[in-house]
C-alpha cells in the first residue's frame, strides 16, 4: 500500500474508508470488514451522525486482535457550528468520546464557513455567523492548540479554495497539513492540485465514485462517472471494475482516496485498487474526457439567505 508523508515523517495509508452515508446500523459492520480487508486508514465526520458506531467498529477490531490503534490512521472533521475559539476543542473532545478514542491522526476544519452554536444545518440568514464574527483565523489557531495538546496529530482542512488556504498562512504557525475535496476525472481539480503540492499540502479525494449514491433528486440528471464509456474501457483493459479504475486514477496522482461502501465485497474490491497501476494512455484519457462536474456544488451553504458565496469555496467561481 502506497503511503503519504506529513512532514514530520508520519505516513498515511493511501487508500481509506471513507464513511460519508453509511447508515446507522450498516457502518459498525462496515468498519470492521474493512479492517479485516486491510484497511487502515478511516475517514469520519461528526455531521455524518455515525461516529459512535465507527467507534464501536474500532474497539471490535482491536478487541479481537485485528490491529492495535497505533495501526490506524483515523481522520475527523470539525462541523460547522463550532467553529468559535472555545468551542474547537469541546468538539474535538465530543468526536474522540463518540469514537472511543485519545486521539485522532488527522482533524480537518469542515467547511469554510459558520453556523451558530445551535444550528445543524443553516438554512435561514439568522442560522449564519458572517466571517466578521466569526473570522477563519480565529478557527484556525484554536485548531493549532488542539494539536499543540496532542488532541491531534495533524491538522488541516476540507472544501478550501486556494484563497482560504492563503489566509490560514497568513495567521501564522501550523499550515494546513490537508485539503479535503471532491476529486475525480470529471473534477480533476489541476490548479487546486499545483497549489497544494507547491505548498506541501497533501490532498485527500472524496466523492471519487462521482457520488453515485447521492440522496437528491437534484442530481437525477448529473452525468454518470462509472458508466462513463472512457472509464469502463479502461475498466476492460485491466480486468477491473470501473470504481478500481476511479480509485487507482487518485493513487496514481499521489491523493489519497476514500470511497465509501458498506457493502464486504465491495469494500475489499475497492480495496484491491491499490494494486491497479494505470498507464499513461489510460491517464491521458481520463485527462481528455471531456466532462467537467462537480456533484458537490456546496449551493446548499450559499444563496440569498446566507452571507457567503460560491466564490468562498470554489476556484472556479
Amino acid at each position: 500500500m502506497k503511503k503519504l508523508e506529513f512532514q514530520n515523517g508520519d505516513k498515511l495509508p493511501i487508500l481509506g474508508l471513507g464513511t460519508w452515508k453509511s447508515e446507522p446500523g450498516e457502518v459498525r459492520k462496515a468498519i470492521v470488514w474493512a479492517i479485516e480487508a486491510g484497511y487502515r486508514h478511516l475517514d469520519c465526520a461528526k455531521i455524518y451522525q455515525n461516529e459512535k458506531e465507527v467507534g464501536e467498529g474500532i474497539a471490535i477490531a482491536i478487541e479481537s486482535g485485528l490491529v492495535t490503534r497505533k495501526d490506524l490512521f483515523v481522520t475527523s472533521k470539525l462541523w460547522n457550528n463550532a467553529h468559535k475559539a472555545e468551542q474547537v476543542r469541546p468538539a474535538l473532545e465530543s468526536t474522540l468520546k463518540d469514537l472511543g478514542l485519545d486521539y485522532l491522526d488527522l482533524y480537518l476544519v469542515h467547511w469554510p464557513l459558520a453556523f451558530k452554536s445551535d444550528v445543524t444545518f443553516a438554512k435561514e440568514p439568522e442560522d449564519f455567523h458572517t466571517y466578521s464574527e466569526v473570522p477563519l483565523g480565529e478557527t484556525w489557531r484554536a485548531m493549532q492548540e488542539v494539536k499543540s495538546e496532542g488532541l491531534a496529530k495533524h491538522i488541516g482542512v476540507s472544501n478550501f479554495n486556494q484563497n482560504k488556504l492563503n489566509e490560514l498562512k497568513e495567521v501564522g504557525g501550523q499550515q494546513p497539513e490537508m485539503n479535503q475535496v471532491e476529486m475525480h476525472p470529471f473534477l480533476p481539480q489541476s490548479g487546486l492540485v499545483d497549489y497544494c503540492k507547491s505548498h506541501q499540502i497533501l490532498m485527500t479525494a472524496y466523492s471519487p465514485l462521482g457520488s453515485p449514491d447521492s440522496r437528491s433528486d437534484k442530481h437525477e440528471n448529473d452525468p454518470k462517472l462509472l458508466s462513463n464509456p472512457i472509464v469502463k474501457e479502461i475498466a476492460t483493459k485491466h480486468g477491473a471494475t470501473e470504481g478500481q479504475v476511479l480509485i487507482a486514477w487518485s493513487i496514481t496522482r499521489d491523493i489519497a482516496v476514500i470511497p465509501k461502501s458498506t457493502n464486504k465485497g465491495r469494500i475489499k474490491e475497492n480495496f484491491e485498487a491499490s494494486q491497479l497501476e494505470l498507464d499513461a494512455e489510460d491517464l491521458q484519457k481520463l485527462r481528455d474526457i471531456g466532462i467537467s462536474h462537480r456533484f458537490v456544488d456546496g449551493s446548499f451553504f450559499t444563496g440569498d439567505n446566507s452571507p457567503y458565496t460560491l466564490s468562498d469555496l470554489w476556484d472556479d467561481h
